[in-house]
């Protein structure tokens, strides 16, 4: 699988203010929605203008959070962002990644009358049940992509290889999701269907692991993976390469290393399907690159399929 990178854009804010951190991205009305894992908001891009989203509310007064103050910890740690229908309309589920009760809300985005109106739920009980589905334990969770497969939600635990966690996912009903999110369900009574783990293979000895996914009109996946060279889950450590990888029915199929951006890896965390066709595809790549002064980046890439 080739991968081709058509432009690179720096992510501000109409502020000027870098748009940090970024984790996810979903298309939202008539631009997309870029999620940024250390902040309570996100970012709506849409004709060349960046306006703020508040996702969760403020934590102990604080919208932005890092290591240097000491507030990493209090984060939300919003990962995943998948297009769903909710009542007969396109809609953005927004999930945290797990780890801590910080880390385990769900949100959905709507549009009502062209702005966003955002719901935010406590989804404890179910990450406990996809912490079982996976066997692994919750403290360990990190659910970092989501897409829509056929008539589910597969939701993508990246793991740390490294570390000997695999990736893995599970499946999901999305009407159902949006519901408990929405307060019409208990999170408890959502079902979690089809747990799988992935060998996405090794660069430099350091195992890929998943990071977000896509589904292509033919039913197979593209997924994002980086190689992060840490022993444990915990920690953070260099990512020494990145790759897309396409699954056909859940088997890796192909793997295509990303090239380098400025020469450096590109720890690309969300990606949006832009066209495809039996030959190519076209995708948005979001990059944190894991400094909150400096301003994540877009990547558009084409994939030879």
């Amino acid at each position: 699988m080739r991968v081709e990178v058509e432009s690179v854009e720096r992510l501000l804010f109409d502020d000027g203010s870098p748009v940090r951190a970024a984790s996810a991205v979903a298309p939202l009305g008539d631009g997309f929605l870029v999620v940024q894992d250390d902040a309570t908001h996100a970012a709506w891009l849409r004709a060349g203008s960046a306006t703020a989203v508040r996702l969760v509310p403020p934590v102990d007064g604080r919208e932005l959070f890092d290591e240097a103050s000491g507030t990493k910890h209090l984060k939300p740690d919003l990962e995943a962002a998948c297009e769903i229908e909710v009542d007969g309309a396109s809609a953005v589920l927004v999930l945290g990644s797990g780890s801590s009760p910080a880390r385990m809300r769900g949100v959905l985005v709507e549009l009502v009358e062209g702005r966003p109106q955002v719901a935010v739920a406590d989804l404890a009980p179910l990450y406990a049940v996809v912490a079982e589905a996976l066997e692994v334990s919750p403290d360990v969770l990190n659910l970092e992509g989501a897409c829509r497969v056929g008539d589910v939600l597969r939701w993508y635990h990246r793991g740390l290889p490294s570390a000997g966690v695999p990736s893995g996912s599970v499946d999901l009903d999305p009407a159902a999701a949006a519901a408990v999110v929405l307060g019409r369900v208990a999170p408890g009574a959502l079902t979690v269907s089809n747990p799988v783990s992935y060998d996405l293979g090794e660069v430099h000895g350091v195992g890929l692991a998943v990071t977000d996914a896509v589904t292509l009109p033919d039913g197979s996946s593209i997924l994002s993976a980086a190689a992060e060279d840490t022993p444990n889950v915990r920690d953070d450590g260099p990512v020494v390469a990145s790759a897309l990888v396409r699954l056909d029915d859940r088997v890796v199929a192909d793997v295509g290393p990303l090239p380098l951006v400025d020469g450096r890896v590109s720890k690309v965390e969300g990606l949006m399907l832009l066209e495809a066709d039996h030959e190519h595809a076209r995708l948005l790549a979001v990059v944190d690159v894991d400094d909150p002064d400096v301003a994540s980046i877009a990547l558009r890439l084409r994939v030879g399929l």
